[in-house]
């Protein structure tokens, strides 16, 4: 599943904050970590009544997308990010104000594609890590992450993938014990065993003609309680589900191979291109043609 996200942004970088400082972020794709070293940082994010206060080695994941200041005070005036001077940069790390107040290890993975939200869920505005072994490893990521950019010693960039995708798999493993309960999306029906033995039938094999009668007989429940039951895990009905999957797979294939657009329809169960072309363009936005020609993209972009 994870390798369906297609992570088109993966940043890592620090602050060194000194003085009298305050940063504003825009609003930004995927998921963003950070961690504080040392020092402390308040965190006040769009839509949210109550900052937050950080204190050293508090780790903070930011998987809603909306703007957002960190501040040593909230009062001070703030400075957009893409204000800071490059001279402020230096092997990834911003110095400001000459530093020595506040040090904060940065992360940032954007997606692209639908299939991020059915994947991920609706996610809260903040997501503070409480446990002590998490943080410390989201930190040790972060770091290492930065040092091999900044270095681009020999075989730094397959260091660099690895380590944004274990970073990656660690913060959605915290976005996951943290948010059970309070959120929706596919990786949450993980929770109820009969909905998840649905949804391992969906990806064992897409091409099944599924019907809601077929799921439900599979969760070993009546057809009314698994649509409603589904639907308030994953967030879709489970036909939409069933599609939107498929769609995934697609997209997938037509990124990464050579395969005719009718071979990819039928084997994901469609009786005709028309039918699979249909589908794809209401959940992708664009023809299928046009995606493989790399005309239709729906990637993300953001500095830090």
């Amino acid at each position: 599943m994870l390798s369906t996200l297609f992570p088109v942004t993966h940043v890592a970088g620090a602050f060194d904050l000194g003085g009298a400082w305050a940063i504003r972020f825009p609003a930004h794709d995927g998921l963003k970590v950070y961690a504080v070293a040392s020092g402390r940082a308040w965190l006040s994010v769009e839509g949210e009544a109550v900052p937050l206060c950080l204190s050293a080695e508090d780790c903070v994941i930011l998987p809603s997308g909306r703007s957002f200041t960190i501040a040593r005070d909230l009062s001070f005036a703030s400075t957009g990010i893409d204000k800071i001077l490059e001279e402020a940069w230096s092997d990834r790390t911003a110095t400001i104000n000459g530093g020595g107040d506040t040090v904060l290890m940065a992360g940032h993975f954007a997606f692209t594609g639908p299939q991020t939200a059915m994947l991920l869920g609706a996610m809260p505005s903040i997501l503070p890590l409480r446990d002590a072994a998490g943080q410390n490893g989201l930190r040790w990521l972060l770091e290492r992450l930065r040092e091999e950019l900044s270095a681009e010693a020999p075989g730094h960039i397959s260091a660099v993938r690895h380590l944004s995708h274990l970073l990656l798999v660690d913060t959605l493993r915290h976005y996951l014990s943290q948010s059970a309960g309070r959120t929706t999306g596919w990786l949450f029906a993980q929770s109820d065993p009969q909905i998840w033995r649905t949804a391992q039938a969906i990806h064992a094999d897409p091409s099944h003609p599924w019907t809601i009668a077929r799921l439900a007989a599979t969760a070993g429940m009546s057809r009314s309680r698994f649509a409603e039951r589904f639907r308030s895990l994953t967030g879709i009905p489970p036909m939409e589900y069933v599609t939107r999957w498929r769609m995934v797979l697609a997209q997938q294939r037509l990124r990464n191979g050579s395969d005719r657009i009718a071979a990819i329809a039928y084997s994901l169960g469609y009786t005709s291109e028309a039918a699979f072309s249909t589908a794809f363009k209401r959940v992708h936005g664009c023809a299928p043609m046009r995606y493989k020609n790399a005309e239709c993209s729906n990637a993300g972009t953001s500095r830090r």
